[in-house]
């Protein structure tokens, strides 16, 4: 597996090897004695979850407080994604910045968003399937979101804001300078 930093260090992009043949193709997606050596800490990943959605649906920009603060592993199994990762570490040189990758079927590629981040992706191709590995379960009670529009976040969605299909949470979630529920930057949410 190669892993390359983003221009926010944290956010990791992972290409697996793919082995080809006439037969099709074989892909190791994930293998925590890489990962782990390459990132400095274990983690332990205990949920995956799959989505199937078309073109223009908009998921995001979802994350959850401590002590249920999650890292994703997402990767696009069927179709195209643009992914967003965006730094809402209060304190952070990066704070309020973010990474969009194209992650599709063909690239195979993956996106590590650790905690202390926002995440979201709009679909770019009809019957897409996007999954992703959590290092902590879904707690509704720690579950947060920032606007996918907010203008001081400059996310170009690749999509016309009036081609997008959002769920009624996702309409209202509020801008990032609205939200006190944020991390703090330093602070060590693994421990």
């Amino acid at each position: 597996m190669n892993f390359i930093r983003t221009e926010i260090p944290d956010i990791i992009i992972v290409e697996p090897k793919v082995h080809g043949d006439e037969r099709g193709y074989f892909v190791e997606t994930f293998r925590a004695d890489t990962l782990e050596a390459f990132l400095g800490y274990k983690i332990n990943f205990c949920q995956d979850n799959e989505s199937k959605s078309s073109r223009g649906v908009l998921r995001g920009l979802h994350y959850q407080l401590a002590p249920a603060a999650q890292t994703k592993l997402v990767r696009v199994i069927q179709g195209r994604v643009l992914d967003v990762a965006v730094d809402i570490r209060e304190g952070s040189p990066t704070f309020g910045k973010h990474v969009a990758v194209e992650l599709t079927a063909e690239n195979k590629r993956q996106l590590l968003v650790p905690r202390g981040f926002a995440h979201g992706f709009v679909v770019l191709e009809d019957e897409t399937i996007f999954a992703y590995k959590v290092d902590n379960y879904y707690s509704p009670e720690n579950d947060r979101g920032i606007a996918f529009d907010d203008k001081a976040l400059s996310i170009e969605w690749q999509i016309p804001h009036a081609e997008l299909n959002l769920s009624a949470k996702d309409k209202v979630q509020p801008k990032l300078h609205e939200t006190d529920d944020l991390f703090k930057y330093g602070v060590d949410y693994y421990a």
